[in-house]
């Protein structure tokens, strides 16, 4: 990191739509803005139990709104994400842990693949609606990020070894210090504190406050 960088952690998890808004929003801010941008891969069914909260999509008018509002924000930011009617069910019915597990082992061998991987896992699941649980489905998903079949089937040994799940419970406890409560939260280390910004339409609040222009660079 130069001189001066913020450093900005992005705290998520590939079952969550607004990570991924807020993943394509900050990787395009990245260019433009003086930050460090920091991926940091965490279990949100971790958070949730940890703080209590509930799926939003549990109250009924809030899933109708939630509907509409991720398609505007799909739109906003141009990202291919597609909600479906039971889109809800789609997330409540899988489980994200394994896939994580994936993506931080990956993160602790090769990180150059994290951002395509990451990528990638919610292109097949928020676009093109594929399981994201099944051994096999992870590897394809490696495969169309680019990773060797090699590297991949290594990640995956690695999945159920302690030193992958630790990580993750760290990460993931380390973005409940610094106050998480869901995804995706975005921390900015600021004047020598750390700032919490959730979810995906916050990014223009965390660019006015350190200090960079909220004129949006075009998205695409």
């Amino acid at each position: 990191a130069g001189m001066g960088r913020t450093v900005v952690e992005l705290f998520y998890d590939v079952i969550s739509p607004y990570s991924w808004l807020a993943f394509e929003a900050l990787c395009r801010y990245r260019h433009v803005w003086n930050i460090d941008l920091r991926f940091r891969p965490a279990f949100l069914g971790g958070i949730m139990q940890q703080t209590g909260n509930k799926p939003p999509a549990m109250l009924p008018k809030r899933g109708e709104y939630l509907l509409k509002d991720m398609k505007r924000m799909a739109k906003y930011y141009q990202v291919p994400l597609r909600m479906s009617a039971d889109a809800f069910q789609h997330i409540m019915g899988t489980n994200s842990l394994t896939a994580m597990r994936f993506i931080t082992a990956i993160d602790m061998t090769n990180p150059q693949y994290l951002e395509p991987l990451s990528r990638e896992f919610w292109m097949q699941f928020w676009s093109k609606h594929e399981d994201i649980t099944q051994p096999e489905n992870i590897l394809a998903v490696a495969r169309q990020a680019g990773l060797s079949g090699e590297l991949s089937q290594k990640a995956l040994e690695m999945i159920s070894s302690a030193t992958v799940k630790e990580r993750l419970k760290e990460t993931t406890a380390e973005a409940l210090k610094y106050g998480a409560f869901g995804m995706p939260a975005v921390v900015a280390h600021y004047d020598g504190e750390p700032h919490l910004f959730f979810g995906s339409d916050r990014l223009e609040l965390l660019g006015n406050f350190i200090g960079e222009s909220t004129s949006l660079p075009h998205f695409g």
